[in-house]
């Protein structure tokens, strides 16, 4: 039996808050919108491919929206989310990079070799370049092509930039995070480096603007700058709500009676991107592009809560495979959706929309067999059920194996020590170390002893090394049924292996010191010549494939380690 601790509060005090009174299925934070019953029969404008405009935000809490019942104000999510479709059975991946790869794939990562935390930004590491992605499509199609914000799909060359895999046009950092005014980045102590770009040059003259405001105001130039009679797709990768915590000071100031610090400059971040996106339905309207177009908002993982962030009522946080790491806000504003003013439950995920939107735009997929992702726009705009059944979160071979898991333990089919999640129809099984698991309330309040935001803590699970949830009926995941009904769990492992067995290896290659800044005139950027890509390509392959190269290959690479290794040491870095 599992055994609860609270610490720092008692049960009784948590629900005088109303901290676990939020009804999952309560009318005024998620049911549909009281709407006119003839406005769902119109058919919607369809003469010609959609303009598309793509809106991720980064680390935002499933809490952390209005309609969710949050404390912080987000009235254009609000009411873009009201009158089209909210999607509430959604699910991301729980970091950055695998989710930014999966929605420009189409493709788990386990079929790109991303399955292993984020692409760091001294990795000879990129989206692999076999991959067709979405933008590429959406060109095919005739779209023109744009994205502003973050990348994080790498950089070591230049194959491997944004106006390489399908874009038109680039504004944004390529890296995982930056300052919101100067762009720089440190990835460990002196290893720091300017990081904003326009196309392929560094836009050092852009340094001291708020890149929210930057990144909005780059949206209504290009507007400004298309015809509305051309289609149009623009990716806007907001860096908001990433840390560091930084806003304007008169956002933080809305926030002055909240008493945790750190929730309050969270709180400004949030209600600063959501005037930013109010700002991008305008330009939209204004330059005649509104009524022929479909909004997408998806945040990338679940909120930090360490740093402001929450998914209250969900348990855990970014960074693991609960469902405060996964499940995701997402909704679809459209004039074109047939069923406006709704929530939908169907099952979606974030490699749906690569599908999803090049179907809208009348693109082919004939040519990209394999993708994981379906095309769900019949279930957001008409309601029909999702084609979609089941979701792999991921299987992480490489992530720390649990300590009690065995090949025992999975019924001799699967090594429960490998971290992995899986969900099919109303289950959901996770093996391994599925990540930091408490339930952690909005951190509104201040002044509490040592980790005082770590109100209910589950004790007792630090010997497993399985769990399986009814997600359907226990979306808190507060009752595991692994004891209970193996035969699904049994069930779901197959499932695992069965993925398992479509896998590629994993490419995690170690960093590289040639990419210091300091090599490339201060700032991130590409750094391997088209020589020495050839050589990282090895880098992440199965041992018996690098076997196969030339000792001579080998004894080059050990060489220009060694010249490097000399002139690092010489200039004291």
């Amino acid at each position: 039996m599992a055994v609860y601790a609270l610490t720092g509060f008692s049960l009784v005090s948590l629900l005088s808050f109303g901290y676990l009174s939020w009804d999952w299925m309560k009318p005024s934070l998620v049911a549909d919108v009281a709407t006119d019953p003839m406005e769902k029969s119109l058919p919607p404008t369809f003469s010609r491919p959609p303009h598309i405009i793509f809106i991720l935000t980064d680390d935002q809490g499933y809490h952390d929206v209005g309609y969710h019942g949050s404390d912080i104000q987000t009235p254009t999510l609000d009411r873009l989310a009201a009158e089209g479709v909210k999607l509430e059975n959604y699910y991301i991946q729980p970091i950055c990079t695998p989710s930014r790869s999966q929605l420009i794939t189409g493709r788990y990562q386990i079929h790109t070799g991303l399955q292993h935390s984020i692409i760091r930004p001294r990795q000879p590491n990129c989206l692999p370049l076999d991959q067709v992605t979405l933008p590429q499509k959406l060109q095919e199609a005739g779209y023109s092509t744009h994205m502003v914000g973050k990348w994080h799909l790498g950089f070591y060359k230049k194959e491997c930039l944004p106006t390489r895999r399908g874009f038109d046009t680039f504004l944004g950092s390529l890296t995982g995070n930056v300052d919101y005014y100067t762009y720089d980045n440190c990835d460990g102590p002196g290893v720091c480096g300017y990081d904003l770009h326009e196309g392929e040059d560094v836009a050092w003259d852009q340094s001291g603007k708020y890149s929210t405001f930057l990144y909005a105001q780059r949206v209504n130039k290009i507007l400004a700058s298309h015809s509305p009679k051309e289609p149009i797709f623009i990716y806007v990768a907001f860096q908001a709500v990433h840390t560091p915590l930084q806003s304007p000071k008169e956002y933080i100031y809305r926030y002055r009676s909240m008493g945790n610090v750190a929730r309050r400059k969270y709180a400004a971040m949030v209600t600063c991107m959501d005037e930013a996106v109010k700002n991008i339905t305008w330009a939209l309207k204004k330059y005649g592009y509104y009524d022929n177009s479909v909004i997408v908002f998806s945040t990338d993982n679940g909120g930090q809560t360490f740093s402001g962030g929450s998914n209250w009522p969900l348990r855990g946080r970014k960074g693991t495979y609960w469902e405060g790491g996964v499940r995701g806000i997402g909704f679809v504003h459209s004039p074109l959706i047939k069923r406006k003013r709704r929530t939908s439950w169907a099952l979606v995920h974030i490699t749906d929309w690569y599908p999803t939107l090049v179907s809208l735009a009348r693109g082919n997929l004939s040519n990209v067999p394999g993708l994981d992702g379906y095309d769900v726009w019949p279930a957001i705009s008409e309601g029909k059920e999702s084609p979609r059944t089941e979701i792999l979160h991921n299987i992480d071979p490489l992530y720390n194996h649990a300590k009690y898991g065995s090949l025992e333990d999975g019924f001799g089919i699967w090594n429960t020590a490998v971290q992995a999640s899986i969900r099919v129809g109303e289950w959901k099984l996770l093996t391994g170390d599925p990540g930091y698991s408490d339930w952690i309330p909005p951190q509104t309040l201040t002044n509490f002893p040592g980790s005082w935001w770590n109100l209910e803590r589950l004790t007792d699970g630090l010997r497993k090394s399985v769990w399986l949830f009814n997600i359907t009926a226990d979306p808190y995941e507060r009752y595991d049924l692994s004891d209970q009904r193996p035969d699904v769990v049994r069930t779901l492992l197959m499932r695992l292996v069965h993925y398992n067995r479509t896998a590629i290896p994993v490419r995690y290659p170690a960093e590289n010191p040639r990419a210091h800044p300091d090599f490339n005139g201060g700032a991130w950027g590409p750094w391997a010549s088209e020589d020495d890509a050839e050589e990282w390509e090895d880098i992440g392959e199965p041992l018996k494939s690098r076997n196969k190269k030339k000792k001579c290959k080998i004894c080059k690479l050990r060489s220009f380690f060694r010249k490097l290794n000399t002139r690092l040491m010489s200039n004291r870095i």
